[in-house]
């Protein structure tokens, strides 16, 4: 997809070298700069991840607004197959793995409790579609037929991977709403109990909001770790900042 995207997220973090560590073991992150309070991590030389440290930060609470998951987007499907392989051979916790028709995705947390995704898209031709609605479901994940899926060892995150989307957690859906419609711009692709899915392009989802541990959320507490920034690739907007009802800050870049 071309035009408006997710370009980066930022994190607050207590333990900037552990977390950095883990990015880059776990996911296969590259370094790519920083300095003792910040560390940039991606594929290839786009940055995806930024952290920065605050180690008087207070632990995120999950019941907050602010972040259900930053989900990274492999180019191929034997990326995710030899990734999996890698999660199991690390003896990395998983927390989930299933099959949303659009795509396939693996979750698990990081560290300070940050939700994440990997996942791949299947081709926008299987995509099923009425009017600006993308159909997704939740299904079963075959784990052992997408591990065989691809051959050889995993060396890091391909050039090419990037964040395909980020999904909220929000006070009310509601306002959410209006939010991702009027001040970014999104279209409404998908909806189910408790959340709302919205893209750009025709794109199953770039941002999405729940209200499955947030619902009645006030303001996030900006001294709280977590997510501290979302970039979005909007070159018309290039320098702008908005937030959302509950604080969380998107910068247009």
């Amino acid at each position: 997809m071309t035009g408006k995207s997710i370009n980066h997220v930022a994190l607050t973090v207590r333990d900037l070298p552990g977390m950095a560590a883990f990015y880059e073991t776990a996911l296969g992150l590259t370094p790519l700069g920083g300095d003792g309070e910040t560390r940039r991590l991606g594929a290839g030389e786009e940055m995806l991840l930024e952290l920065r440290a605050d180690p008087a930060a207070t632990t995120r609470d999950p019941r907050q607004a602010g972040l259900f998951h930053t989900a990274f987007l492999l180019p191929e499907r034997a990326d995710l197959g030899r990734w999996l392989r890698h999660a199991v051979q690390s003896g990395l916790r998983l927390t989930g793995a299933s099959d949303h028709g659009v795509s396939e995705a693996i979750y698990l947390d990081d560290p300070e409790g940050n939700g994440i995704e990997i996942y791949r898209d299947r081709p926008e031709s299987e995509w099923k579609r009425d009017g600006d609605r993308v159909e997704m479901f939740t299904m079963r994940l075959d784990l052992n037929e997408l591990s065989a899926s691809g051959s050889g060892e995993w060396r890091g995150a391909p050039s090419g991977s990037r964040v395909g989307h980020v999904h909220l957690q929000v006070g009310e859906l509601a306002p959410a709403d209006e939010f991702f419609r009027e001040t970014m711009g999104l279209t409404q692709s998908f909806e189910g109990p408790g959340g709302a899915w919205y893209g750009w392009n025709g794109y199953h989802h770039h941002l999405a909001g729940n209200v499955w541990n947030s619902r009645g959320a006030g303001p996030r507490d900006p001294k709280m770790t977590g997510l501290a920034e979302l970039v979005v690739n909007d070159p018309d907007r290039a320098g702008e900042t908005v937030t959302d009802p509950w604080g969380t800050l998107f910068r247009m870049a």
